[in-house]
C-alpha cells in the first residue's frame, strides 16, 4: 500500500508537527465577539508567549510578542537577493463552538469507517462529512466531541513553526528572508486591524488557513455586516391597546420577509452570495437583527444590502410610530483585484505545491482570511491549505499527512522564491510599486 505521505520530507516533518499541534490545541484561545482590546482573550497571549519561546529555540532570535498580541519573527536568508516573504496564521479559534478543555485524539491509520467520538454524541461519518472518505490510511485528528479541535488555525500555526524550524536547522536549503506573523482575533474579523505592513517589510505573504490538500485560494467573499435596529413604543401590556409598538415583533417580521429559499447560506454554494441573519435580540422597546452579507462581486453585495434596507423600510414603515436604523459595516474585500497585479505571488505557491507532488487547485474561499485585508493594505497574500476540515464545529478534524504536506509546501515555497525568474519578477514589481508611490 503506498504511503499516505506526499513525500519523504512531509513524513519527516510529521512527528514534530503533531507534537506542536497537540500542544497548541490544548490552549484555550477562543476569540471574544465583543472585543474591547487586542487580543480579545487572554489565551491568545498565552499562545503568543509559547510561540515566541519556540521560535527563538528554533533560531529565529528576534521573535517577539507585541502589546496587541501579534507574534513577529524573522528567519534570515541564505540567498541574499531574493524578496522577503511572509508567512501568516492566526492563534485564535472561533467562538461558534466551545474551545476550552480541548483534548485532541489521533485516530491512527483511519479505516474509512464512522468515527465515534467519546463525548457529546459526536460522530464523523464519511458518507456525510466532506473529504473524510478520501483519508483512509491517514492519521485523523479530532477533538473528544464536545469542543472544536482548533485546526482553524492552529494547524497553520504548527505548520509554519515546523517548516521554519526545519529551514533554520538546514542552512544548506535555499531560502529568502522569511517573516513570520501570528495574528490575534482573525475569527472576529480583526486579525489585520493592527497589522503593521510597513514594519513587516515583506514583498508578499501567504496565510496558512485553508482546508483540503492542494488548495490555493486567491479570491474571497466581499463582506459586510448589517445591523437593523427597530425602536418601538413600550407600555404595560395590560394597557397596550392602540399604544404599544412591539419592536421585537417588527424585527421578526423583517427577518421572515427576507428570502428563505435562496440567497441564504443553506441554499447557496460556489460563487453564490447570501444574506445570513445570525443574531436577534431585544425587547418590545428596541430590537435588532444582525446579518452578515457576502458575495464575490462588489456590486452584487451592494444589491444584497439594498434588499435588506428596502425590506426593513417596508416592514417597519407599515407602523409610522416605529423608528428604523440600518447600520452597514464593510468587513473585508475580495482579495482578487489586489492579487492580480502580482501573478508571481500565486505562481510561486503553485510551484511549491507541485514540487511537493500535489495538484495545485485554485479555489475561491466562501469566507475570508487575514489575507483579504492584508492584500488590500498593500501586502499581496493568497491562502494555502492546512489539512483541516469542518471548521467552527465539534466535528472539526484534520489529517496529519495533509498537515505535513502543508509544512513541506512551505519549505518548497522558500526554495521557489530563490529561483531566478521569480526573483526577477518580484524585483520588477517592487520597482513598479515604488514608482507608483512617488
Amino acid at each position: 500500500m503506498p504511503s499516505p505521505f506526499s513525500s519523504p520530507l512531509a513524513e519527516a516533518l510529521a512527528p514534530g508537527l503533531l507534537e506542536r499541534f497537540d500542544r497548541y490545541c490544548r490552549i484555550e484561545s477562543t476569540a471574544a465577539r465583543k472585543r474591547t482590546k487586542s487580543p480579545s482573550s487572554p489565551g491568545q497571549l498565552e499562545m503568543g508567549r509559547l510561540l515566541v519561546d519556540e521560535l527563538k529555540a528554533a533560531g529565529l532570535e528576534d521573535a517577539f510578542l507585541d502589546d496587541n498580541g501579534y507574534v513577529v519573527a524573522t528567519l534570515p536568508a541564505t540567498v541574499e537577493d531574493a524578496p522577503v516573504i511572509g508567512l501568516v496564521a492566526h492563534v485564535d479559534t472561533s467562538p461558534d463552538a466551545p474551545g476550552a478543555g480541548v483534548e485532541p485524539i489521533v485516530h491512527r491509520d483511519y479505516d474509512g469507517g464512522v468515527i465515534e467520538l467519546p463525548r457529546g454524541g459526536t460522530r464523523l461519518d464519511p458518507a456525510t462529512v466532506g473529504a473524510l472518505a478520501d483519508k483512509k490510511g491517514h492519521d485523523v485528528i479530532t477533538s473528544s466531541g464536545d469542543t472544536l479541535l482548533g485546526a482553524d488555525d492552529k494547524a497553520g500555526v504548527a505548520e509554519i513553526v515546523t517548516a521554519v524550524a526545519h529551514l533554520a536547522a538546514h542552512p544548506e536549503l535555499p531560502r529568502p528572508t522569511i517573516r513570520v506573523c501570528f495574528t490575534p482575533d482573525e475569527e472576529i474579523g480583526e486579525g489585520a486591524t493592527l497589522f503593521d505592513v510597513e514594519r513587516f517589510g515583506a514583498f508578499c505573504a501567504y496565510t496558512m488557513d485553508g482546508s483540503e490538500v492542494g488548495e490555493l485560494q486567491d479570491e474571497t467573499f466581499d463582506a459586510a455586516e448589517v445591523t437593523v435596529t427597530v425602536h418601538g413604543v413600550d407600555i404595560h401590556p395590560g394597557f397596550a391597546k392602540d399604544i404599544l409598538v412591539n419592536a421585537a415583533r417588527l424585527v421578526a417580521r423583517f427577518v421572515a420577509a427576507l428570502p428563505s429559499d435562496h440567497m441564504t447560506p443553506e441554499t447557496t454554494d460556489g460563487r453564490d452570495g447570501y444574506i445570513h441573519p445570525y443574531a436577534l435580540g431585544g425587547d418590545a422597546q428596541k430590537a435588532t437583527a444582525t446579518m452578515i452579507v457576502r458575495d464575490f462581486d462588489e456590486d452584487q453585495l451592494a444589491r444584497h444590502v439594498d434588499l435588506i434596507r428596502s425590506t426593513a423600510e417596508e416592514v417597519v414603515g407599515a407602523e409610522p410610530r416605529a423608528r428604523l436604523e440600518v447600520d452597514v459595516v464593510h468587513q473585508y474585500p475580495n482579495m482578487r483585484s489586489h492579487l492580480e497585479p502580482f501573478p508571481e505571488v500565486v505562481e510561486a505557491a503553485e510551484r511549491a505545491i507541485s514540487a511537493e507532488g500535489l495538484e495545485a487547485r485554485r479555489t475561491v474561499i466562501r469566507g475570508g482570511t487575514d489575507g483579504s485585508r492584508l492584500s488590500a493594505m498593500g501586502l499581496p497574500t493568497p491562502n494555502v491549505f492546512t489539512g483541516g476540515h469542518e471548521f467552527h464545529s465539534v466535528r472539526e478534524w484534520a489529517s496529519l499527512q495533509d498537515m505535513a504536506s502543508a509544512a513541506a509546501v512551505i519549505v518548497r515555497l522558500a526554495e521557489a522564491w530563490t529561483q531566478d525568474d521569480l526573483r526577477g519578477a518580484a524585483a520588477a514589481a517592487a520597482r513598479e510599486r515604488a514608482s507608483a508611490e512617488l
